[in-house]
């Protein structure tokens, strides 16, 4: 049974968001319900209702967190590349950011379902408890892009545009067609035929859909 997670006066719903990233990492979207994170925050049932209308707003919040988690580890990898040329220092981040969106599908299952699980988005700048940041997230260091993935996969876009690295009348969209490519390899990888690829197979997979966007652009 799940121990109880006691929380500081005012922040409950807080708390309630933590205890549902938390049954997410390991149980995905469907274990994310009113009831447990009710336990796990010390709290009836209904003290939930007071935060959330029910089973889907709980959800959204969660979802948005685990955005957000997802959002900060690509920042990180991008922050983390330090190349002399700016050219090669732009398309090593866009790697870097594709490799983080991989890496998060595959080492953080749960959170990665239930990031893309369909249930209504949270509004920009609903906290995200686990982080302390807004589910937007502050600047990084690429622009005012925050923790949003498709706004960091933009930005990055943009960068090569900026740098003559990127034809801009082929800019518009290419985040769709870059975006699809990642997440369907990571969805895959998760839930597809391919999960199980040894690890030979999986760099393989890895290396040919990140250099087929690499090369479209």
């Amino acid at each position: 049974m799940a121990t109880s997670r006691p929380y500081h006066h005012g922040n409950l719903r807080e708390a309630l968001v933590a205890g549902g990233v938390d049954l997410a990492r390991t149980g995905g979207p469907a274990a994310v319900v009113l009831r447990a994170v009710s336990r796990r925050a010390g709290v009836s049932h209904n003290a939930a209702y007071r935060h959330f209308a029910g089973h889907e707003a709980l959800l959204a919040a969660v979802a948005a967190s685990c955005m957000n988690r997802l959002g900060r580890l690509m920042l990180a990898r991008s922050a983390a590349v330090d190349l002399p040329d700016e050219v090669a220092a732009a398309r090593a981040r866009l790697d870097a950011i594709g490799r983080a969106y991989i890496d998060f599908a595959l080492t953080e299952p749960g959170w990665f379902r239930t990031a893309f699980c369909g249930t209504s988005a949270a509004p920009r700048g609903e906290p995200d408890p686990a982080s302390g940041l807004a589910s937007g997230g502050e600047p990084g260091p690429e622009g005012s892009c925050g923790a949003d993935p498709y706004a960091i996969l933009s930005t990055h876009l943009d960068d090569l545009v900026r740098l003559g690295a990127f034809p801009p009348d082929r800019r518009p969209g290419a985040e769709y067609a870059a975006w699809s490519a990642v997440h369907g390899l990571s969805d895959l990888l998760v839930e597809g035929p391919l999960r199980g690829l040894s690890g030979a197979e999986l760099r393989t997979a890895v290396e040919a859909v990140l250099s087929t966007v690499a090369r479209g652009l």
